[in-house]
């Protein structure tokens, strides 16, 4: 069976996507799990909507200064002007995001943003409400348990992909392929991310010679309760500060002033760095204070943080939280156009994290990725009904059988292990050339080991994350190289 389009991921760009393609098409979504297995679902902080037009220069010169002029300019103006309507269109269809009292939209702010821009719904859930909002929207087949292992791809030309469904093997033939995957955050020990997420795709993407970009950006969320025995962490949404949350040692010390002049709204590298310097050089536990919230105010705005942390004795906002900061998101990925396309391919595109778009640069301005899935998903599916690709019938096959993979293998959890706890060490926050020249070596170790598909594709993945870091000699945002 071939489909117009297969869409890989089924977090808010390969919804968006899918919910954008017309019902006559042949859709098939695909995702390893269930769908809310995603990031998107866990989002809290917000989406960015440009106030107006007049704020769309302002959210731009934003967006570069926080990704430290590393971004693609053209994909940053893209993304402010495109913002507006990106959100409008989701409430004209239904969708419902907090208001004021007067009954307007109650735009908050974030680190970074030099104004109120940020939307949000349920309080701290805006994710998880507009997930579920994509998911009733949806008029296309999606399918669960789907694990893509590998992409059909020859001279450029995606013929769709091989994956394993349901525990056996499965090939879909598509005129188009589009990437949702996601980023890479099951690589790193401690992560705020869902465990399906964990760079299978970009590991593919090495695999193929297809181009990865700025993969050694990696952004460490600020304020992260790592207290747990889960893989994901529990998030701390950076609305938190923006409202009034103080990060403070153990003697209630705000200490971010010593370090930024905006202190709690700095940008999230230069307050992980921060968090992290200062434990190094006084040894105090870090804590997130909310002692300047009202109870009933706190519990309206952030009520499933509020009930999250509750369940595990914690009463907010009387009581401060131990954090530390963890592996958030990943500004690099699969290199695309301004149309999203791959680059050097004609039929694949990628969105959301999976793709590097060149709008976060070398740090993401705070609550623009879910608006980056929202705005680059419409242009992907634009681009590809102009483009209008179809796959040549005889190429389905291509020249080589489809190979069939073990994706697990005896000693694989060991090694995966070892490697979580190899990135977080070496390729963290905080960064030493010969760390990350010792850590290439290790990754080509384990990539001798008798590996499954799944952790050879992580390894490919980890690999291009540290020669990126290796190969850029100078810091610069989330980037943070020092002497031993």
């Amino acid at each position: 069976m071939v489909y117009d389009y297969l869409i890989i991921g089924a977090g808010i760009a390969g919804l968006n996507a899918a919910r954008l393609i017309p019902e006559d098409k042949k859709v098939l979504v695909v995702c390893k799990k269930t769908p809310w297995e995603c990031n998107t679902f866990w989002a809290q902080g917000g989406v960015v909507r440009a106030r107006n037009i007049e704020d769309v220069p302002l959210h731009v010169k934003d967006t570069l200064e926080a990704g430290v002029y590393l971004n693609d300019p053209e994909a940053v103006k893209t993304l402010s002007e495109h913002s507006i309507e990106a959100i409008d269109d989701l409430i004209d269809h239904g969708f419902e995001f907090d208001r004021n009292a007067k009954g307007e939209l109650a735009y908050t702010k974030e680190a970074a943003h030099s104004t109120s821009r940020i939307l949000h719904a349920d309080g701290d859930a805006t994710g998880r409400i507009l997930h579920m909002f994509l998911l009733q929207q949806c008029p296309h087949e999606v399918v669960v348990d789907s694990i893509v292992i590998d992409l059909l791809y020859e001279d450029g030309i995606c013929y769709g992909a091989h994956m394993i469904a349901n525990g056996k093997d499965k090939v879909v033939y598509a005129h188009n392929t589009i990437i949702a995957s996601g980023g890479v955050g099951s690589i790193y020990r401690y992560h705020t991310n869902s465990t399906t997420i964990a760079g299978d795709i970009q590991g593919i993407c090495v695999e193929k010679g297809i181009a990865l970009k700025d993969m050694e950006m990696m952004q460490f969320h600020p304020t992260v309760f790592i207290e747990s025995n889960n893989a994901r962490k529990q998030l701390l949404t950076e609305a938190l500060r923006g409202e009034g949350a103080i990060i403070e040692d153990e003697d209630g010390y705000p200490f971010l002033k010593d370090y930024h002049k905006d202190a709690e709204l700095a940008p999230r590298d230069v307050v992980s760095r921060a968090i992290f310097d200062y434990h190094r050089k006084t040894g105090s536990k870090i804590y997130l204070s909310f002692k300047t919230f009202d109870k009933k105010i706190f519990q309206k705005r952030f009520p499933n943080i509020y009930k999250d942390l509750k369940e595990i004795g914690y009463d907010l906002p009387f009581e401060r939280v131990p954090i530390s900061p963890a592996f958030h998101y990943s500004m690099g990925g699969i290199e695309v156009d301004l149309n999203s396309k791959v680059k050097g391919t004609k039929n694949l595109y990628a969105i959301g994290e999976a793709a590097c778009t060149g709008v976060h640069g070398a740090n993401r301005l705070a609550s623009n990725s879910l608006l980056e899935g929202l705005v680059f998903s419409k242009i992907a599916v634009d681009h590809s009904m102009l483009e209008n690709f179809k796959i040549v019938k005889q190429n389905y096959g291509l020249k080589d059988e489809i190979p069939h993979y073990e994706l697990l293998k005896k000693g694989d959890k060991a090694i995966k292990n070892a490697l979580r706890t190899l990135m977080w060490r070496s390729v963290g926050i905080v960064r030493v050339r010969q760390d990350l020249i010792d850590a290439l070596e290790e990754i080509d170790g384990f990539l001798k080991e008798d590996v499954g598909r799944l952790l050879y594709l992580r390894l490919l993945t980890a690999r291009a994350i540290i020669q990126s870091a290796i190969e850029r000699k100078e810091s610069v945002g989330a980037h943070f190289l020092k002497q031993k």
